[in-house]
């Protein structure tokens, strides 16, 4: 093991040490609808949000099972705060397509950190850059980021859409200073309450070309380390899979807790009802097998990318549908937790409400849509090789 790969294993102890202080802050995350400063001075001192940025600019280029474990352990203490760092962690490979100047300029310092939204709009060509009016929502870790992004498509002078060689059209990432930026308190929802995952809005601003980086294309990549073989939207899968994971570990493991010690009034102790034994060595082994199944998914398409470069479509398509299936497994975990604990589970004082609901947001969002299943499935009945693992 090298000297930079055991550096980012580091990553997963420190997180496992945040452990009692995201417990501490959590009902204060779920007040405010954003980390606490506590929170984020403790990461931004730990080099969590740098687990994804070159090396050569203060990153860990750690391997994607590294980044995943590491969110795991967040995730056991407080899934919002897992979510952040991963979407920002994630955001941070975009450094790896820019002029190693910018990207000083904007990932360079310990408290750098950059957040965007979903794809929308369009920017306008313009000597030297770019202009933009727009509005974009779901920014989860903005509030923390003191640099923002977008991914927009791109304009000619004549007003027609500049295209590919591939006939698609061209998506740009631009960066710009948060402050550039009009915020908007959007983020009232049930669960994930702490991510911030609110709106922004800019009016006429200008993007320098150097700040305009085309997204997820390979040919344009500056960096040319392994972990920038992956797009930023399967390293999305990954993470976020394992966010769910983390979730559902600590439901489970309170729900375990919970059957040791519960007795009710008349009724066998839940340690020695047979039912609960035998429902909770079967979660126990969904659990397992929808973690296994998706580290040695993130393992197969990291040795692809050592020995291609890149991560082929096939192997994306094996990331979609491990990401997917592990959210959703997660959710069940976690339902079965919740209504294993009974009327206990109710109570924001234990640990089941909160995760309940951050667990059915996180399965809402995007990376466990069941279309993916389709996807996937298309690609099986046309002949496509979707990686299935190893073999024994």
């Amino acid at each position: 093991m090298n000297k930079p790969e055991a550096a980012s294993i580091g990553l997963v102890k420190r997180a496992r040490a945040l452990a009692p202080l995201l417990a501490e802050e959590a009902d204060e995350i779920e007040r405010t609808r954003r980390l606490t400063p506590k929170v984020v001075s403790a990461l931004i001192k730990n080099g969590l949000y740098k687990s994804l940025l070159p090396k050569n600019i203060g990153g860990f280029e750690s391997p994607p099972m590294v980044f995943m474990e590491m969110l795991e352990e967040i995730a056991k203490a407080d899934a919002s705060t897992a979510w952040c760092v991963g979407q920002c962690s994630v955001v941070g490979m975009t450094a790896a397509y820019l002029d190693a100047d910018v990207a000083h300029q904007v990932f360079g310092k310990p408290d750098d950190i950059a957040a965007w939204g979903a794809i929308a709009h369009a920017v306008q060509a313009v000597p030297g850059g770019y202009t933009i009016t727009a509005r974009w929502d779901f920014a989860s870790g903005m509030r923390q980021a003191n640099w923002l992004g977008a991914h927009v498509q791109v304009l000619e002078a004549d007003g027609t859409t500049r295209m590919r060689p591939n006939g698609t059209p061209e998506i740009r990432t631009i960066l710009f200073p948060a402050s550039s930026a009009t915020t908007h308190d959007m983020w009232n929802v049930i669960g994930l309450c702490g991510t911030g995952t609110d709106s922004y809005s800019v009016e006429n601003l200008f993007i320098p070309d150097s700040h305009a980086a085309l997204r997820d294309d390979f040919s344009a990549l500056r960096e040319k380390g392994p972990l920038y073989g992956i797009t930023t939207y399967s390293m999305f899968g990954l993470g976020f899979g394992a966010v769910s994971l983390g979730v559902a570990r600590a439901t489970l493991d309170a729900a375990i807790d919970l059957a040791r010690k519960k007795h009710s009034v008349g009724i066998a102790a839940m340690k020695d009802n047979s039912a609960v034994q035998g429902l909770i060595g079967r979660t126990e082994a969904k659990l397992r097998a929808a973690r296994a199944y998706h580290f040695s998914t993130a393992a197969n398409a990291w040795q692809e990318i050592l020995n291609t470069g890149k991560l082929s479509e096939q192997g994306r398509a094996a990331i979609r549908l491990s990401a997917t299936y592990t959210i959703h497994q997660s959710a069940e975990v976690v339902e079965t937790a919740y209504h294993m604990a009974g009327a206990t589970a109710v109570f924001k004082s234990n640990p089941f409400e909160r995760r309940f609901r951050d667990m059915h947001t996180i399965a809402q969002q995007i990376q466990a849509r069941d279309n993916h299943f389709e996807d996937v499935g298309k690609m099986i009945l046309t002949n496509s090789v979707i990686p299935r693992g190893p073999t024994m």
